[in-house]
């Protein structure tokens, strides 16, 4: 089955004339988005891996503690696609001591942290933004703050012509819409999102990232802002009880079949195809997110047994401990601002979590001295490293 997704029109750059793809506004039609027997079943086990993060999410005493992480780790994941070489622990680091040895990389990442705040931010208050094209420029704005693409329009549409691959337009392997065409665009794609759509809202988040994707409204950071929405708007729909999915994961994972589903959707409109392999990531990502949120689970029971179970055991020591979820690198002089403790009542806790083996010395030096949460934390930075060439 080809359904027409589109139309092609002539876009003049630099002197050469190209065909952008300009997307039909959502929902799919001619035919309309079919969600057979196979689409239904991935929907409903999606749908179980997610329900059963949100439970794993409610397990621990403080939610926070794994929004802290996932957050984190989808952040860092999300930059890497787009080439940023920072890794969780170089975030973690940044946060603990503000020095980081790849200090361009590291802001991209804590630009995304800041973006998706921002988003919650809004959605959370009364008076706050809606889910809408002003709050995503916002949210990009965010994101583009002192990064190397500072200087592409933060915050704004694009007023010229983008393309993706190739090193002009002419080779490019998808050319977006013509600028003129983008605020139409995605003023469509905004009263899609607040319409009545019956599909479900699982799906209707895989097919908004898709149609932003295509009109690709900003001239650099497109895919971040378009992987964002996707938990965003989970959130929002009450799909996620908080952004705990890392999806980015499962995209980076199956990189080649992403690009050829969106390119499917374009040329023979295969919203079908797109559907069933998007809702295959979010099962994964979310199974992948739950057993991470045991694993976690487990090391804080036992670490935390073996603090309170010690003799020694002070309240400082045990407030520092129950701090290290979201702050697993510390160092003396954060743990004082943290807890508003002396810093000899601190010296005194870091010295016992390190007898215990809960916290690990990671520079090696005898001043500035950086200490880890090592068992947490490796399982936290689990696939957020960089491959080896």
């Amino acid at each position: 089955m080809i359904r027409i997704s589109g139309i092609y029109r002539a876009s003049d750059v630099g002197g050469e004339v190209v065909r952008a793809f300009v997307p039909h506004p959502l929902p799919p039609r001619e035919p309309p988005l079919l969600m057979d027997a196979d689409a239904e079943i991935l929907h409903r086990g999606a749908l179980v891996s997610l329900d059963r993060l949100n439970l794993a999410g409610s397990m621990v005493p403080n939610p926070k503690w794994f929004l802290y992480g996932f957050v984190r780790k989808e952040a860092v994941i999300s930059s890497q696609i787009e080439g940023t070489q920072a890794t969780l622990e170089d975030l973690v680091s940044f946060e603990a001591t503000h020095q980081s040895s790849r200090p361009a990389d590291v802001e991209e990442v804590c630009n995304y942290v800041a973006a998706l705040a921002l988003i919650r931010d809004e959605l959370g208050r009364a008076d706050g933004l809606p889910f809408c094209v002003r709050l995503l420029c916002q949210a990009h704005a965010r994101l583009m703050v002192g990064a190397r693409g500072a200087e592409k329009q933060p915050g704004e549409l694009r007023r010229s012509q983008n393309w993706i691959g190739g090193s002009r337009p002419g080779t490019a392997r998808f050319v977006p819409p013509p600028p003129e065409t983008v605020p139409a665009a995605l003023a469509d794609w905004e009263r899609w999102l607040h319409g009545s759509d019956p599909l479900p809202p699982l799906v209707r988040a895989g097919l908004a990232h898709v149609q932003f994707e295509t009109i690709h409204p900003f001239l650099d950071g497109n895919g971040r802002i378009g992987r964002l929405l996707i938990t965003a708007l989970l959130e929002h729909w009450g799909v996620l009880d908080a952004p705990f999915l890392y999806l980015s994961l499962a995209f980076k994972r199956k990189r080649q079949e992403y690009y050829a589903r969106l390119e499917r959707v374009r040329t023979e409109g295969d919203w079908e195809g797109w559907t069933c392999f998007f809702l295959r990531c979010v099962h994964e990502a979310a199974e992948d997110a739950v057993a991470a949120a045991c694993r976690l689970h487990q090391v804080l029971g036992e670490t935390r047994r073996a603090l309170t179970g010690h003799r020694a055991a002070t309240l400082t020591a045990i407030r520092l401990f129950e701090s290290l979820p979201d702050h697993p690198m510390v160092t003396s002089p954060s743990v004082v601002q943290l807890l508003g403790t002396s810093p000899p009542a601190v010296g005194k806790a870091i010295d016992l979590l390190l007898r215990l083996g809960i916290l690990q010395e990671v520079t090696g030096k005898r001043r500035d001295r950086v200490y880890a949460y090592r068992r947490y934390l490796d399982v936290l930075a689990e696939d957020t490293g960089l491959a080896t060439p």
